[in-house]
This record gives C-alpha cells, structure tokens and sequence, in this order.
C-alpha cells in the first residue's frame, strides 16, 4: 500500500472518530465526505470504511447503518493519529482555582476529585496516597479490644489516614504508646516502607514482634476493604448518564455498583502509580466486565520522588482525549504541589 493510502485511511478514520465523539450515532461516508471536504468520492469512503471493518478498526452496528470505532480503532487512534493540544492559559487557570482555594488539608482529595469532574464533565476519581508509598509525621496505635488495633497515620499535608488491624499478640497501650513514639520520630520525610527496612535494621529488642504489627497494618492496606475507608474520592457518578450508550438499564446498574464498591477502581488507579505518566484504559483493556464500555484516562501524582496516588477519569470510550489526556497531566501535577505546599 503506498504511502498516500494509509495517509487517507488515516484520515477517514481520524473523521470518523471525531464525528462518533460529537454525535455517539454510527457515521457513514456521505456524511464524512460532506463535513469534513475529503477529495475522494462517498463511494471510495465507504471502501475504506469497510476496509477498515475488515481489520477491526471499525464495526457496523446493523447492515442500513454507519459505523463506528472498535477498541482496537481507539486504541489506534490514540496511540498513532491523535494529537493532544496542551491546556490554555485559561484552562490552566479555571483547574488552578478550583484547586487553590483554602481549604483543610484533608479535603484536598475531595476537592480535586470534584474540581476534575466539574471541568472534564466526566465522572473523577481521585485515589488517597497509598499506605506503604505515603510519608507521614506521625503514626499512632490504639487499643481497640484484645487482638483489635485502630492505627491512625496523619501526613504532613493533614491528610489522616485510619486503618483497623489484628494482631495476635497480647498489646497493652502503654506498649503500642511506645511504639507509636518510636515510629512518629523515625518517620521523618520517611515512607512506611523506608521506616520498615530501618527498622529491621536498628531495631534489636522486640523487633519482631514490632515488625509483625507493621506487616499486618502493611498487610492489610493492600487488601480491599468493602466500603474503600478514604480510600478513593469519586465525584460525577451522575455525568455518566449523559452518555446513551452507557444507559442501558443494566450497564448503569454494573457501573454504579463499580462507583459504590470502589475496589476496581482502586485497582485501576493502583495500576497507574506504578507506571509513568497519563495512562488510558479502552473498555476491556481494563479487565472488568462491569465498565468494558468505558475509558479511565488516569495519571499519578507525585511529591519529588514520592508516588503518592492517581487520579483520572471515567466515561464512554468515545471521550474527547485530546482535551482530557492534558487535562488530567495537569490536574495530577498540581495536586502533587498542593500537597507539597501544605507538608511545609
């Protein structure tokens, strides 16, 4: 194929895309010849078209209509034709307001969570620092009942984080006050992590004991809880029903089941704080039945070299990416200043 035909198949393709985005209609050819000027006959469209069906870049819902993009089209599209403008000047400003006004430190997941959704238009989610990539100042154990701990973790920021744990030694509180001092002075600009390792290292008598209940509250901090416990904000669920393709009875049901449970979607968001920059799950791509018809644009955001959480968007997978893809990048690097600005 010479190199002027995969140009204009490109192009048929990128017209057909950006045409399902605006419309969610399946789109035929006269109606891409006609908006977007191409020099080629609706006939020689249609071809390509249906070339295009042949490789599984496109999909023909019923014979009489048009098409519209497969995952693997958007898939294409995204990787290989889409060009990502960056964000206005105005644009960065309406995201750095929503964001900067002040606020209790421990609101600033909420905030952002229901800033991103009001700008994209879409559903935001926004997942709390993870408990072992975290830094805290300060840590403390209380004694809930026999084998039952409460550990409250509070970060530099403000933001708290509680998690309840079990233990099958015997713990008064005297002694978890001690150990609560002990870890409170050690983890200074430290992760729990970090402070774990240094632990294992200095620490001689009652080391294992300690190093047993860090591993259980590390333990369980990577399990998901049934209600998330401030594990993930999530703002816009409604946003979704502005889409008609996700508004079948029952894909509604599976995806607000997905918002009230959380846990896939701390999974997906776990996904991202160990990859690099924005990534973008296609409908299946995500490995949940329950949101295939959907597309999470999500990045982490950081505080110098500390991962801290990610944070994105979900919605149906004909989103407008050129505009979300920067949008998001932005939003995760403000908040990580954010963050930042509130740890000093």
């Amino acid at each position: 194929m010479v190199k002027s035909d995969i140009e204009r198949r490109r192009k048929v393709l990128q017209a057909v895309i950006q045409e399902y985005i605006a419309t969610a209609e399946p789109v035929g050819s006269r109606r891409v010849c006609h908006k977007y000027s191409f020099d080629i006959s609706p006939a020689t469209v249609r071809n390509i078209m249906a070339d295009m069906e042949e490789i599984g870049f496109l999909f023909q819902p019923h014979a009489s209509a048009g098409r519209i993009p497969t995952e693997s089209g958007w898939r294409f599209y995204i990787d290989s034709i889409l060009e990502v403008t960056p964000l206005s000047e105005a644009e960065k400003a309406l995201v750095a307001d929503s964001l900067k006004r002040k606020l209790p430190a421990g609101e600033v997941l909420k905030d952002t969570s229901r800033a991103l959704s009001s700008i994209s238009g879409h559903t935001a989610i926004v997942s709390a620092p993870r408990f072992t990539q975290a830094v805290f100042k300060h840590i403390e154990f209380i004694r809930l009942r026999k084998g039952i701990i409460l550990v409250i973790c509070v970060s530099p920021a403000g933001i708290v984080q509680n998690k309840i744990i079990e233990v099958e030694e015997t713990l008064d509180q005297a002694r978890l006050d001690r150990f609560s001092r002990y870890l409170t002075e050690l983890l200074n600009e430290m992760t729990i992590e970090e402070a774990k390792k240094k632990i294992l290292r200095e620490m001689q008598a009652e080391k294992d004991l300690f190093n047993r209940l860090l591993s259980s509250a590390l333990e369980l901090s990577e399990k998901n809880l049934p209600d998330g416990e401030g594990t993930v904000y999530i703002e816009g669920k409604t946003n979704i029903l502005r889409y008609p393709e996700l508004c079948e009875i029952d894909k509604m049901k599976a995806i607000f089941q997905t918002f009230e449970e959380k846990g896939i979607l701390i999974k997906l968001l776990d996904k991202c704080i160990t990859a690099q920059g924005v990534q973008i799950f296609i409908g299946s791509e995500s490995k949940y039945n329950a949101i295939e018809g959907c597309s999470i644009v999500a990045s982490p955001y950081v505080t110098g070299e500390n991962v801290l959480g990610a944070l994105g968007v979900i919605g149906p997978m004909r989103m407008n990416y050129a505009r979300l893809i920067p949008l998001v990048r932005y939003t995760a690097d403000l908040l990580g200043e954010l963050i930042k600005e509130h740890s000093r």
